[in-house]
């Protein structure tokens, strides 16, 4: 069933374009999460005070290409730190899903917030329907915010790698300019 999932998402998950577009206000959340498997209540609000903020969105946890997402966001953490940036990943999957997956696969580096209630998914307009499965997802999206609020960057693409290196990318030009 995960792999018919992972195809599904695959093709779909990039039906929607970032709403958000650099310039944009990011809509300011406060989401339940779990690192290493530990829960606590992210606050984009307090996140930004400490730098930029990568919020990427994923539709769901241990499927194939989000799996693999996390895996790559993990590695990254180390030049993600440098940067001063913090990561945070969003599903729709539930808290007890997001504990579990926060260790597996985020490998106890960063956050994955649990929105199954959609509220964060709808305001950064990262949703979707897939008739197929008759319910709706996250579409996979990564925003870069800056710590004024402001979107910095916004990239919707199937594939995981293009979202950590633009990622990356950003937030490097964003303090090169900020000097």
């Amino acid at each position: 069933m995960r792999a018919i999932l992972s195809l599904i998402f695959a093709l779909f998950a990039t039906a929607a374009l970032a709403g958000l577009k650099p310039g944009d206000a990011a809509p300011d959340f406060s989401i339940q999460a779990a690192q290493g498997g530990k829960d606590f209540t992210f606050s984009l609000k307090e996140a930004l005070k400490k730098g930029p903020v990568v919020l990427y969105f994923y539709p769901k946890s241990f499927t194939s290409v989000c799996t693999e997402e996390a895996h790559e966001f993990a590695e990254a953490m180390d030049q993600f730190a440098a940067l001063n940036t913090r990561v945070i990943g969003v599903s729709g999957d539930k808290i007890e899903t997001q504990r579990e997956f926060s260790t597996k696969e985020c490998r106890d580096k960063f956050p994955v917030g649990a929105d199954a209630d959609f509220k964060v998914i709808k305001a950064y307009d990262a949703a979707f329907n897939l008739p197929i499965a008759g319910s709706v997802f996250a579409s996979r999206i990564s925003y870069v915010i800056s710590p004024e609020g402001k979107i910095i960057s916004a990239v919707s693409d199937s594939g995981a790698t293009k979202h950590i290196e633009s990622a990356l990318e950003a937030v490097k030009k964003w303090k090169a300019s900020a000097k």
